[in-house]
C-alpha cells in the first residue's frame, strides 16, 4: 500500500501541479493524526512523525528525548536504551524509535480519507493561484456536462461552469462541444476554489474585442462602454488616441473580417460598433444609430434627455421591443425618452398656449421657454428666476415674479377645479410620501 501510495503522490504531484513537499506535510499530518488517534495518545504529549524510506515505505517513529533520569515515558528514553538503538546519541538529543509496521499500516488506511481532503485543498489552492490573476480573460474548454441547467466545462487544469443565469438564451451546448467564455470570477468556499466562467456577460464581448483587435492591446483604440442585450444586439463606444486611426474602422476590420469573427463566436448576435464623443448629445446620436436624430434636449442635473426624431425614425429609434433606446440608455447612463418632430410640434403648441395665459408673456417668450425646458405651470411656478430670464428674454426681475406669482395662482386654481378622483390620487400619493418619509425616520 505504501508503495501505491508513492505512485499516487508522484502522479498527482505531476498532474495538478502541487509542490511534492506540500503533498508530503499532508500525508505526514494525516498519518499522525491517524497514528494518535490509534494509539490513543495526546498530540501534546507524544512527538510522532511519518518519513519515506529508501524503498517508498513509509515508517512511522516516536521521538524522545534522551536523558539521563527517566521522569516521563512517553517523551523520554533513558540513555541506555537509546545507545541500543544508537551507539553515538548524546543526552540532551532526540531518537526516534520505529513503530510497528502494522499500526504504520492501519494508521495509512485510516488516514487515506484526510490525505485526500489534504490533497483536495492543496490542488484549490494552486488553482486560485494561477487563476487569480486571469480574470476577464478568455478561456477555452470542452462541454463534460450539464447538471440542473449549469454547464460544467473542463478547461484543462481544472474544471468551470457557467451558471443558467451566465448563458446566453437560445445557445445549446452538449457534452464534448469546444466552447469559448470569459473567466468571470473566483470563488472559493469548503468544497474548494470554483471558476465561474460566462457567455453572457458584456465582458465576454470586451475580451473577444481584445483579442480579435490588434489596436485595442496596444492602448491605440480603447473601449469606453458597452451595453448587451445577450443574444440579442451589443453596443460598444470606441475611441482612438490617434487621429489617424479611426476606432470603428479599426474593429470592423478589412471588409468586416475582425467584426464578423466575434458576430460568428456570438452565434449571430448583433453588433453596434459606435464613435464615443465627450459631447453628451453627439455619442447619443451615435448610440442610437442606425435611427437618425433631428435633436437632443438634455436635463444635466437629472441625467435625462428627450430625443426628437422624424415620425419614420420612430419605431428604428425604439428598436424592438424597446432594445435599441434601452441598450443606448444603459451606454451612455442617462434616461432617454424619444419623440417625433409631431408629437413635440403638439407638446409645444399646448404648453404655450397655457404660458399665454401668464401675464408679461408673449408668444416669443413663450416658445423660448419651452425651448429652455419649461414645458408646465409647475417649471414656470417654481423654477429659479435668473433660469426663466435666460430662456425667456424678459430680463426684469420684478416681472419675472409676477410671472411666477400668476403660475402659482393658475395652479392653485387648477387644483381647485380638479375632479375629485385626481384629487383623491394627489392625497394618495402625498400620504404614501408621508408614510415613507415615516418609515425612512425609523430606520435611521
Amino acid at each position: 500500500m505504501n508503495e501505491e501510495l508513492a505512485r499516487v503522490i508522484e502522479s498527482v504531484s505531476k498532474d495538478k501541479g502541487i509542490e511534492k513537499e506540500i503533498i508530503l506535510e499532508a500525508v505526514n499530518e494525516s498519518v499522525v493524526s491517524a497514528a494518535h488517534k490509534l494509539l490513543k495518545t495526546d498530540p501534546r504529549y507524544k512527538d510522532l512523525e511519518c518519513q519515506f524510506n529508501e524503498y517508498n515505505d513509509i515508517e512511522l517513529f516516536e521521538f524522545k528525548k534522551v536523558v539521563d533520569d527517566l521522569f516521563d515515558e512517553d517523551m523520554e528514553i533513558s540513555i541506555e536504551e537509546a545507545r541500543k538503538l544508537d551507539p553515538e546519541i548524546q543526552i540532551g538529543e532526540e531518537i526516534g524509535i520505529k513503530l510497528d509496521p502494522s499500526y504504520t499500516r492501519i494508521a495509512i488506511q485510516n488516514a487515506r480519507q484526510k490525505i485526500i481532503q489534504k490533497l483536495k485543498e492543496a490542488e484549490a489552492k494552486v488553482i486560485y493561484e494561477e487563476f487569480k490573476s486571469r480574470q476577464g480573460e478568455l478561456v477555452n474548454g470542452i462541454v463534460r456536462r450539464i447538471s440542473k441547467g449549469t454547464i460544467i466545462v473542463d478547461i484543462g487544469r481544472t474544471e468551470a461552469i457557467i451558471p443558467y443565469e451566465e448563458q446566453v438564451p437560445r445557445e445549446y451546448f452538449q457534452p464534448k462541444d469546444r466552447l469559448r467564455a470569459v473567466l468571470l470570477n473566483i470563488e472559493e468556499d469548503k468544497r474548494g476554489t470554483k471558476l465561474i466562467i460566462s457567455r453572457a456577460h458584456k465582458d465576454f464581448v470586451e475580451s473577444l474585442f481584445k483579442a480579435e483587435v490588434p489596436e485595442i492591446g496596444e492602448g491605440i483604440v480603447q473601449i469606453m462602454g458597452i451595453s448587451r442585450d445577450p443574444g440579442g444586439r451589443t453596443k460598444i463606444a470606441v475611441s482612438s488616441t490617434d487621429q489617424d486611426i479611426d476606432p470603428v474602422g479599426a474593429c470592423v476590420g478589412m471588409r468586416g473580417s475582425r467584426v464578423q469573427n466575434i458576430i460568428q463566436e456570438l452565434k449571430g448576435e448583433k453588433i453596434d460598433i459606435v464613435p464615443w464623443s465627450v459631447d453628451v448629445a453627439r455619442y447619443a446620436c451615435n448610440s442610437l444609430s442606425p435611427a437618425r436624430v433631428n435633436k437632443v434636449i438634455m436635463d444635466d442635473v437629472s441625467k435625462a434627455m428627450e430625443v426628437i426624431v422624424d415620425e419614420d425614425q420612430f419605431s428604428l429609434t425604439i428598436g424592438r421591443k424597446g432594445q435599441n433606446v434601452r441598450l443606448a440608455s444603459d451606454l451612455l447612463g442617462w434616461d432617454i425618452t424619444i419623440k417625433t418632430d409631431v408629437q413635440l410640434r403638439e407638446e409645444q403648441q399646448n404648453v404655450v398656449k397655457l404660458l399665454l395665459t401668464l401675464p408679461k408673456v408673449s408668444e416669443v417668450n413663450a416658445n423660448l421657454l419651452f425651448a429652455g425646458g419649461f414645458h408646465t405651470l409647475e417649471d414656470v411656478a417654481f423654477g429659479e428666476i435668473e433660469a426663466i430670464q435666460k430662456s425667456s428674454g424678459i430680463t426684469d426681475t420684478e416681472d419675472v415674479e409676477r410671472i411666477q406669482i400668476a403660475a402659482k395662482t393658475a395652479l392653485q386654481e387648477k387644483l381647485r377645479n380638479a375632479p375629485v378622483e385626481e384629487l383623491e390620487s394627489i392625497d394618495e400619493e402625498d400620504k404614501i410620501t408621508e408614510e415613507d418619509k415615516i418609515a425612512e425616520e425609523d430606520k435611521t
